[in-house]
């Protein structure tokens, strides 16, 4: 709004949001008095902003236009006189002087409130999500990774995507899900490996999975574990915790064992009979990944040359029969996820809706591993600070170091400064590594 309260030629100023470019007006009033006189601009202001910088010339007359009006119909008495002014002696003024912090108009995101009411930012992904899952448990589901095996379903729904290497070279899968009970379809599933109880403990999530070799045992049938599973332990029959027939079922569209699949109904059915609580228990610890902002997100950029292109991440030297891989998407700022094994068409799909997997970030964690025996069944050591690994991101790529101190401890990652990196919001695949092992970027 702006006061005209002078019958002396005045200097009227008009600030154009939209190119954030001055205008000057000098109005002359012989003869008559204008006082009191307010004319709105806003809707004018408003109109600019949003046409651009081509309507510089349109605020030049509309002011100009508001400004006759209020002199034409100001509040001087009847006998003054208005003295029409020839165009040119309405000047526009050539120099923009600097503008004052004051008298520029920014809009921006408050990050902190959410854009619905009662919603709340996820522990795994930095977004936001429905309040009513603030304290829900995730659940941590086991995925075969061979072409037998596909195509997966339910997995673009996954916040967070664990691989690690299995007996024979081999890949497994464990999914990560905190918004799950409506989905109708996960899997196929198999057995456990102990290692990957201890990163679902992480999360303090509900372990899914169909039986186990012997090396599970200890790992599941610590009081502190909730686990599901469709089969006995160890082909043991007395070795039964988290054994729930009812929450896995088999279709006829593939054989055996790579046609087991669950739901978020057969998940939850199983995790009341079972007793375990589906909120977040006294163990769970919510200081996990340190998220940027959205507003200011990470590119890496603050790493100089330390940081490298990785518009490619290739993991077949990790991964000798998987082959994974991810091509960074520019427009989207996403990594898509594609699996060398497959024929033809690469691209590893979710068959519950063509979508293909893509994710914000990846981090790759190198980890000290054994092969327990003659069989090939491998032992990794998820409690460590003396490894490294990579972080991924927008086209980047950095040297992390990574530090986990106990079963529900969450993973830690720095920078090669020592100060812990900031993860964009979104979701993450995160590769385990065996040591010795190597991956490609370019």
């Amino acid at each position: 709004n702006i006061v005209l309260c002078s019958d002396k030629p005045i200097l009227l100023r008009y600030n154009c949001y939209s190119c954030v470019t001055q205008r000057r007006f000098t109005l002359f009033c012989a003869g008559s008095r204008i006082s009191c006189v307010w004319i709105s601009v806003f809707r004018i202001r408003r109109f600019i902003r949003k046409r651009g910088t081509k309507m510089k010339k349109l605020a030049v007359f509309l002011l100009t236009g508001l400004t006759c009006a209020s002199m034409l119909f100001g509040c001087g008495s009847k006998n003054d006189t208005v003295e029409t002014v020839p165009v040119a002696e309405v000047q526009e003024s050539t120099a923009a002087p600097a503008e004052t912090e004051s008298e520029t108009e920014t809009e921006t995101v408050d990050e902190d409130v959410p854009p619905e009411e009662g919603m709340v930012k996820s522990d795994l992904t930095g977004e936001w999500i429905s309040g009513d899952l603030a304290d829900q448990r995730p659940i941590a589901v086991m995925i075969p990774d061979e072409n037998a095996a596909l195509p997966h379903y339910g997995l673009s729904n996954a916040d967070i995507l664990y691989e690690c290497s299995v007996e024979g070279n081999m890949t497994r899968l464990m999914a990560v899900f905190k918004d799950w009970k409506n989905i109708e379809r996960i899997g196929n599933i198999r057995s456990c490996r102990d290692y990957y109880v201890y990163w679902a403990k992480e999360w303090d999530a509900i372990y899914c999975h169909i039986g186990g070799p012997f090396y599970i045992l200890n790992a599941i049938n610590d009081p502190t574990t909730n686990n599901i599973t469709g089969a006995v332990l160890a082909s043991d029959p007395s070795q039964k915790k988290g054994l729930y027939d009812a929450a896995f079922y088999r279709t006829s569209d593939r054989k055996a064992p790579h046609n087991a699949y669950t739901s978020g109904d057969r998940i939850d059915k199983a995790a009341q009979a079972l007793g375990y609580s589906e909120t977040y228990t006294e163990n769970y610890q919510s200081d996990h990944f340190k998220f940027a902002s959205t507003n200011n997100p990470n590119t890496l950029e603050q790493y100089g040359s330390s940081a490298i292109p990785a518009t490619k991440i290739d993991l077949a030297g990790a991964y000798p029969i998987t082959k994974t891989y991810f091509e960074y998407n520019e427009e989207d700022g996403l990594y898509y996820r594609f699996q060398g094994m497959q024929k033809g068409d690469q691209k590893h799909m979710d068959g519950a809706n063509n979508k293909q997997l893509a994710f914000k970030n990846v981090l790759v964690q190198f980890a000290y591993y054994e092969t327990r025996d003659a069989k090939g069944y491998l032992s990794f050591q998820c409690h460590d600070d003396t490894k490294d690994g990579y972080y991924f991101t927008n086209g980047k790529g950095i040297h992390v170091t990574w530090k986990k101190t106990s079963d529900f401890a969450p993973t830690k990652f720095y920078d090669d400064n020592g100060n812990e990196i900031e993860i964009n919001p979104g979701k993450t695949n995160i590769c385990v590594v065996e040591q010795g092992k190597s991956i490609d970027a370019e």
